[in-house]
């Protein structure tokens, strides 16, 4: 386990939807679907376990995709672009037990700094959520950092 440290960040947000997890995760649950649902990324394309995710601003961000577990709805990558000397982000979509769901995004990132950046574009992300999905009166997101710390997509080949 790597630690948080003073150069290392670590970011979670969440929201609760009124809303079966399966239909949350058949959104962000698709590699080739984040720029519907995650704004400030205008496109991305998918070739096998890579990702490239392209920024409002023109910002191609590689990524490498670790994860991608229908069963728990678990979805993790790393963004691999030379800012970074480590990252990992996680999405987890969680079904409770009155048929909401809870939708858990955490980032961790050395540069501590760019842990926060990401940690605020998701949390602007999941707070749109409801929208994207077509739902009324989700729950605002919270937040827990630790204080250590249009769109196309094409997708080729598989994963």
């Amino acid at each position: 386990m790597v630690p948080v440290t003073a150069t290392r960040g670590s970011v979670r947000h969440a929201v609760q939807l009124a809303c079966p997890p399966d239909r949350v995760w058949a959104l962000v649950g698709d590699p080739a679907r984040i720029h519907e649902w995650f704004p400030g990324i205008e496109s991305c394309t998918v070739e096998g376990d890579e990702r490239t995710v392209v920024t409002r601003s023109g910002l191609p961000m590689p990524e490498h995709l670790l994860t991608v577990d229908n069963v728990l709805r678990r979805f993790q990558y790393r963004i691999v672009a030379p800012m970074f000397k480590e990252h990992l982000g996680t999405l987890d979509v969680h079904g409770l037990d009155d048929g909401t769901s809870l939708v858990v995004y955490s980032t961790d990132a050395d540069p501590a700094p760019l842990a926060l950046v990401i940690g605020g574009a998701a949390r602007n992300a999941l707070s749109q959520l409801p929208l994207r999905l077509g739902l009324e009166g989700a729950e605002r997101p919270s937040t827990a950092a630790d204080p250590r710390s249009g769109p196309v997509a094409t997708r080729k080949g598989t994963h």
